[in-house]
Order: structure tokens, then sequence, then C-alpha cells
């Protein structure tokens, strides 16, 4: 059987297909993906990461964005939805697309097992080029635990490992506040 290679869509089409597309797609060099769908416990971690943001960001000039904004990587041009991200300062987007922000101070992916090897990998490189990002935070969605990943002080491009569970906080050093584990996972329902 062969494949025939799918066309490739400039960023501007990719970019005017998303205002009136269902589905969210990453873009990449041309290549568009379709981004799988989420589960309710998804959902609910990345609301509930983002709404905690909003409560710990009052009054500072900060500002969480949901998992429906854009974000675009200028240096590697991917264009991608965080589950939650946070911008400082003024808000900066692309040239070509006022839809795609770029730059992040902090991003939020809540880990599936389906995104999980690349959330912590090729995206996590593309994500380490954005000059202004400060803190990758990955939610797990299978347990209480919480990773994160600091940009080093030095300018030799090293990130910080820590992570955090069950009575632990995620210190976001450049946000100056913390979120609590258990207020992330926190189910009225259970």
């Amino acid at each position: 059987m062969s494949t025939v290679p799918l066309p490739k869509v400039a960023f501007r089409d990719y970019a005017r297909g998303e205002e009136a597309s269902e589905t969210r797609h990453e873009w990449l060099d041309g290549d568009v993906f379709a981004m799988a769908g989420g589960t309710p416990e998804h959902g609910a971690l990345a609301l509930a990461v983002g709404a905690h943001l909003l409560r710990l960001l009052s009054g500072k000039p900060c500002r969480p964005f949901p998992s429906d904004v854009r974000v675009r990587v200028a240096a590697t041009g991917l264009a991608t939805y965080p589950d939650a991200f946070v911008v400082c300062g003024k808000l900066e987007v692309d040239p070509e697309d006022a839809n795609s922000v770029t730059n992040p101070k902090v991003i939020v992916e809540v880990l599936s097992a389906s995104t999980e090897s690349y959330d912590r990998g090729k995206k996590f490189a593309h994500y380490k080029q954005i000059v202004s990002l400060e803190h990758y935070v990955l939610v797990s969605s299978d347990r209480k635990y919480v990773e994160w990943f600091t940009r080093a002080p030095e300018a030799d491009g090293a990130w910080i490992y820590r992570a955090a569970t069950e009575g632990e906080r995620v210190e976001l050093t450049a946000l100056q506040c913390a979120l609590a584990v258990d207020d992330i996972y926190f189910d009225p329902l259970a």
C-alpha cells in the first residue's frame, strides 16, 4: 500500500481554518495535525489549574489563558494549544496571526497516555525555544503528581526539574506564587 503525502498548508491558511474549525489542530512546517479530545478528568484538571492561577494572579500584571487560545513558537513555527498558559506584561502575538500568542511565561500541559511522550519530548523541545518561557508544568491525570521545569538563571539553556505530590506546592517563582497540589486535584463530586 502506498501513501500519498498531504499537501503543505501555509500558516496563514491554517490560522484562518482554525477560526472555523470545531477541532483544534497543531501546525508545524506546513503539516497540520488534529489534536486529541480530552477526557472529563483532563478537562477538569486543566480548568482547576487555570482557575487557581486566575485567583493567585489577581492584582499582578499576569493573565492566565485556557486551552482554546493558541501559542506559536517563533523560533520553530509550532502552533499549538497548551492546556493553560500565563502571560505577564504586554500580550505579544504572531505577526501572521493575531490569535497566536508568542510570549507565555508559564505553560501547563495535562498529561494523558496518548500525549505524554510528545509533551515531555518534542513539544517541550519546541517550548524551550520561547524566550519568555520560565516554567513548564506537567500535571498527571492518573495520580496526584505535578512536575515542573524552571529555566535556569544562567543563559546556558538548562532547566531545573522539580516534582510535587499530595500536601506539597508547585513553586512558580517567575509568577511569585505557588499552586497547591491538593487544590488542583480537589474533586467536589468525589
